[in-house]
């Protein structure tokens, strides 16, 4: 059998550990051929195939991004970009920029900001906004996308006054007379969201057409997506029409439960371009609006406790149900209570499967069949930002896989410092949670982190920001992550996690051929240097979607 395309002359890191380097590698159509040395590899090409020389470019597994909001990300390409403002008068002066384009629509929307990038640390009003903005309603999600900041004009379509109650999982933020501020947390952004008119299913999958681009130039040829029914909608039409190029798993929001077990959806259906991944659910909110659920009050806010966005109880209902389908579940939990909390919840329904594994056994023992029940599902928390020392080895001792994302922890390390204090050594905590034994999985968060992964990975073996803060060694440096278990986190256990690693994760033959090519080998190149590495091509089944040479 022959090769249709050679790439030689390369330094190629597998993640196959029974070969895990070479130099040049065989593909056949959308398949590995052969991996090994660039003379029997080029002996392998066949009659008008194509052979490329590397130059010595590194090569590894196609990278993949396990947490990512794909829909938001595409759309939030076109939105006003708070990201860095480093001020109130920053911020507003790019709302004033968009506002007056005459390309934006009805409703102006926008985020990215974060008040612990101001000099003031203090949050923004709806009347800041009216002074630029009257007439038109606004919406500004901030970086975390767990608090909205919002116009007079918008709380009053939202039918928001001072006689609103606070929703079910939210809170609508009141000054000392109790006047609604213009800021929303968590559930209570839904009261003005649901007014913004949505795109369509077809008007998010041309956007996702041009995110596709970017992401093939930052490396990435899958993704983990965490966002909704358009999202999927738009998926499958990219999917039909044969324009999707990046292997997608889509997780479903617990909010269509039902629907999914009612017509019998199950982990893992679909092929390997889009199939169903797990059933996501928050358990908390998230650090920036310090609405992440703690054991403990927040330093300096010793009311706040953080917000529990879905009780232990409904949890445990909507994890035990999901589990009983065949469908995987995937929790955010970003505080130490709200992973406590998930933690018993997934103990309890591991206890469940394994009495239906018995159950399972035993039926099948005395009908004399084969053994049908499926392995252990392959449940996940997302982000563990910071976890109790109690339950650090629960994860690994549950099975449960731990999906984090390294660029989190460079950029919220001073928030983390300012509201958690000595807690903070126990988050963002990587080499904990592989130590221990879990699964770790790696991805952005996108669009609250850049969907980038050389950022990350940077981030992740060296715990510094860009510009060298907050040191040489980094934060909490005895978290640092080897490169090896960092692009492991980003290649082979992102196939892991899906339950793809039989075809994706490794340069193996018979894997299919999704790689990343790098300008210079991020194996030995010094820590500083990495991020002056770009990606110089990737291919998805195959073929090249992004080339530079």
């Amino acid at each position: 059998m022959s090769a249709t395309l050679v790439l030689s002359n390369g330094r190629i890191h597998t993640m196959n550990p029974r070969q895990p380097q070479a130099t040049a590698v065989a593909i056949r159509h959308n398949h590995i051929l052969a991996v090994g040395s660039d003379d029997a590899m080029r002996a392998l090409l066949g009659t008008g195939g194509e052979w490329v020389d590397l130059d010595g470019r590194a090569l590894t597994p196609g990278l993949v991004d396990a947490h990512v909001h794909f829909q938001h990300f595409a759309l939030g390409l076109q939105l006003v970009n708070l990201d860095g403002a480093t001020s109130l008068d920053d911020a507003l002066s790019r709302i004033h920029t968009a506002h007056r384009s005459p390309l934006t629509a009805h409703w102006l929307q926008g985020r990215g900001w974060r008040i612990d990038d101001w000099p003031t640390r203090a949050f923004p009003t709806a009347a800041d906004l009216d002074h630029i903005v009257p007439d038109r309603p606004v919406c500004l999600r901030d970086k975390s996308g767990h608090a909205a900041w919002v116009n007079g004009r918008a709380l009053r379509i939202a039918g928001i006054d001072d006689h609103t109650p606070d929703p079910p999982g939210g809170q609508i933020q009141r000054d000392a007379t109790g006047q609604a501020t213009g800021i929303l947390f968590e559930d209570a952004m839904e009261l003005v969201s649901r007014h913004i008119p949505r795109e369509t299913p077809a008007q998010i999958a041309a956007a996702m057409q041009s995110a596709q681009q970017y992401c093939w130039q930052v490396g990435l040829t899958g993704l983990h997506d965490f966002d909704g029914r358009d999202c999927f909608l738009a998926l499958q039409m990219l999917r039909e029409q044969g324009e999707l190029g990046l292997r997608i798993v889509k997780n479903v929001p617990v909010y269509r439960l039902e629907h999914a077990i009612g017509v019998g959806l199950r982990s893992g259906f679909g092929d390997d371009w889009l199939c169903i991944g797990s059933v996501k659910i928050f358990a908390d909110g998230a650090l920036g609006p310090r609405t992440a659920a703690m054991l403990q009050p927040y330093e300096n806010d010793p009311t706040n406790t953080g917000i529990v966005v879905t009780d232990k109880e409904e949890m445990m209902e909507k994890v035990s149900a999901a589990s009983a389908a065949g469908l995987s579940v995937t929790i955010h939990a970003i505080g130490d209570r709200a992973n406590h909390d998930v933690l018993d919840v997934y103990e309890a329904v591991r206890a469940e499967e394994k009495k239906r594994l018995e159950i399972g056994r035993l039926r099948d023992s005395i009908s004399q069949s084969p053994i049908s029940q499926s392995p252990l599902l392959r449940h996940r928390i997302e982000h563990v930002q910071i976890i109790h020392p109690a339950d650090q080895p629960r994860l690994a001792q549950l099975g449960i896989i731990a999906s984090m994302q390294p660029t989190h922890a460079t950029s919220d390390m001073e928030m983390a410092d300012t509201h958690w204090g000595d807690r903070a050594r126990h988050s963002y905590a990587w080499r904990t949670m592989l130590d221990s034994g879990a699964l770790v999985v790696f991805g952005s968060d996108a669009p609250i982190e850049k969907i980038d992964p050389l950022p990350g990975i940077y981030a992740a073996v060296s715990r510094r920001r860009a510009d060298g803060s907050p040191g040489p060694d980094g934060w909490y440096p005895e978290q640092k992550l080897t490169m090896h278990e960092t692009i492991f986190a980003f290649t082979t256990a992102a196939a892991l996690t899906s339950g793809q690693a039989d075809r994706l994760g490794a340069i193996a033959p018979g894997k299919l051929a999704d790689l990343t090519i790098y300008s210079a080998d991020p194996f030995t190149t010094p820590p500083d240097e990495l991020l002056d590495i770009t990606i110089d091509a990737t291919l998805v089944d195959g073929r090249f979607k992004h080339r530079t040479f």
